[in-house]
This record gives C-alpha cells, structure tokens and sequence, in this order.
C-alpha cells in the first residue's frame, strides 16, 4: 500500500474476529486509506489522519451513570483505549466515525447517555440482530450525514441492543429508525465527528453506506494535508 493514502486508525478488541477485521479493512482501503487495527494490546501509533471507533462489547455503565447490568460483556481495557484516543485527537480536529458502539461512546465521551437495553425500555419493539440492511433510518435533512449519504433515508443492518439517550455536548440526533430509535449523531463543533448505529462497513454493495466511509477517508486526506498551523474547527 503506498505511504500517500491517509492512515486510518480502527478501534477493536483484542479478540476480534479475522474475518470481522477484514471487513473494516477492506472498507478502509477500497476507498483509498490506510488501514491500522488499534486494540489494548497493541501499542498506538504516534500519528493518525482519522479515526473510526468500531463496533463490540457494551460500554461501561458508570461512566454515562448508569446502572451496571449482570448479563451483559464489556471491554474496560478498550473502553480506557477509546476514550484515550478521543482525548487526543479530537481537538486536532481529526475526522472520527464511531460506529455502533463507537457512535454511543462518542456520546458518552461528551457527556451524553444511553439506554442500556432498549428491550427493556421500549416495550413490544421487535428484536432484530442481522447484518442485512432490514431497518428503515429517516435522515434529518441538510446535516453532515445527510450531505454524505445523500439519501433522506436508508435501510441498515442492526446489531446493537443499547442506544444514544440523552445527546452529548454538541451533539446533534440527525437519524432515527421508525421506531424512533437515535441512529445518527454528529458534533456541531467539529468538521467530521459522527456516529451511527449501524455497520456500514458489512454494507460492502450500498452506495450510500460506501459514501460515509469514503467521506471518511476524503476528511483523513485533507486534515493530514492541511498547512501547520490552520485552526481547525
């Protein structure tokens, strides 16, 4: 791979599949970045042109206030590593996607909340874990994410069990499924800071989907390009 493309950092676990890496590598490097797999175990490179914090275990109850449920798995080494990354390359003014879990940890970085089980709280909503595009998501028009995926609305794949509750510093809720689940947040303080529910990059053949990751990458490209010293956002 030629040292041109922009280096793309992406949060796993140290247990992840081979097969789970390979499709957030191929995702990244179709569409012309870096991929470099982030986990507690590895040791962080000093330089990132953009950030996708992945999908995986639930976050850490307390740190959104919460209370701590029995049956669920977290990852506290990798909640520490993300909330780290964020810590440092959000004000560079970094791009950063946060996907599924990432997209929650987002929010709860910036102070925000989540439903720990939206079963529980959302009475007779049908559970639906595929990775096929099976739900409906509604985009708040004219936001960044709707500029990108350039569709009012969209069908996704869903794999999570827990939400985006009360929005973060910032944050603004640009998408919701039908059965008005957050789906889409995105900061109004910085250039490219957004989270989905969803997994864009299981959705190899969705134009809109291979958009936001090329969005992604475009963004990683001109912040590594940007002349030293140029504020950022």
């Amino acid at each position: 791979m030629s040292d041109t493309r922009p280096l793309i950092g992406i949060t796993t676990s140290d247990d992840k599949s081979q097969i789970a890496w390979l499709f957030d590598w191929f995702a990244v490097w179709r569409h012309g970045g870096r991929p470099q797999r982030l986990s507690p175990s590895r040791p962080l490179p000093e330089h990132l042109d953009g950030l996708i914090i992945g999908g995986g275990d639930d976050i850490q109850a307390h740190l959104y206030n919460a209370e701590v449920q029995l049956d669920v798995r977290v990852d506290p080494q990798r909640d520490e590593l993300e909330l780290e990354l964020l810590e440092r390359f959000i004000p560079t003014g970094a791009p950063v996607l946060g996907i599924c879990r990432g997209a929650q940890l987002i929010n709860v970085y910036l102070g925000g909340t989540l439903d720990p089980d939206i079963y529980t709280t959302h009475e007779g909503l049908k559970r639906r874990r595929t990775v096929l595009p099976r739900k409906t998501v509604d985009i708040v028009g004219d936001s960044r994410l709707h500029r990108i995926l350039r569709v009012s609305w969209c069908r996704i794949n869903s794999l999570h069990h827990q939400a985006v509750q009360r929005a973060g510093r910032g944050i603004e809720i640009v998408a919701r499924d039908r059965d008005g689940l957050v789906q889409g947040i995105e900061s109004r303080d910085h250039d490219f800071l957004i989270g989905v529910q969803w997994h864009p990059e299981w959705l190899i053949f969705n134009r809109p989907q291979q958009r936001l990751i090329r969005a992604l990458v475009k963004a990683a490209a001109r912040h590594r390009d940007r002349p030293a010293g140029e504020p950022t956002a």
